[in-house]
């Protein structure tokens, strides 16, 4: 199964980087519906059979022009929504970023158990993100599934997931709006990135390393470098 993984158009929350995740949420910015806009364009090369999106409106309404072109429904799950900031929603101050970026990613590290303050556990978080996978893959449908997700669930998840990407790479590497990450896989027998934001990931060596690539290198999960400063929501 190959699986698209596409981060949202811009929305204005992400102008302020505003821990901005319940739903509904806000719509996009004439940027952001401009970059919707041109998502066929540069998915065009793609067999997308499948296409979802979480049900916060700025997945949904990034989604709408590609559904169009494709003649495709939309099909709305809320467990690609993003990473629940609990108490820390519609904060932009440093210490509450970096409080909800060392939780995330503390969960692709394995310490699932850690709770978002007010809000959900990574078991939980991963758990819903896994269901809507594992339903796409039953469908058994020909072709690529496109998922219209978010910046952080993406990065957690791909990490989580992925066997060729680091912690660290994904709390170093931000996913810019409608960037778009691509794996391909199965819930059985695991998943392989093949590319983050257009560069190609290699896969894993012999020695349980991507060579020259991303993976090789874990994250403390609450050790987060300065290049993880913003959030992706």
């Amino acid at each position: 199964m190959r699986l698209l993984l596409i981060r949202h158009g811009q929305t204005p929350s992400n102008l302020g980087h505003f821990l901005d995740t319940a739903r509904p949420g806000p719509g996009l910015t004439d940027l952001g519906l401009r970059q919707a806009a041109a998502l066929p364009g540069a998915l065009a090369g793609e067999d997308i059979a499948a296409l979802y999106a979480s049900t916060l409106t700025r997945t949904q309404l990034t989604a709408a022009p590609l559904a169009a072109k494709r003649g495709i429904e939309v099909r709305i799950r809320d467990g690609i929504r993003e990473l629940s900031a609990g108490d820390l929603e519609m904060r932009a101050d440093e210490d509450a970023v970096r409080q909800y970026l060392t939780t995330v990613f503390a969960w692709s590290a394995g310490d699932t158990t850690r709770r978002m303050p007010g809000g959900e556990i990574g078991t939980e978080a991963l758990a819903r993100f896994d269901a809507v996978v594992a339903e796409a893959a039953r469908a058994e449908e020909p072709g690529t599934v496109a998922f219209v997700s978010h910046g952080a669930a993406i990065r957690v998840w791909t990490a989580a997931r992925a066997q060729n990407v680091t912690v660290e790479f994904a709390a170093e590497h931000s996913l810019d709006n409608t960037g778009v990450v691509a794996v391909e896989g199965s819930p059985n027998s695991g998943w392989t990135a093949l590319s983050w934001a257009g560069t190609v990931v290699p896969p894993v060596t012999a020695s349980g390393v991507a060579d020259g690539g991303p993976a090789g290198r874990t994250l403390p999960g609450t050790e987060l470098g300065p290049t993880a400063a913003h959030p992706t929501t």
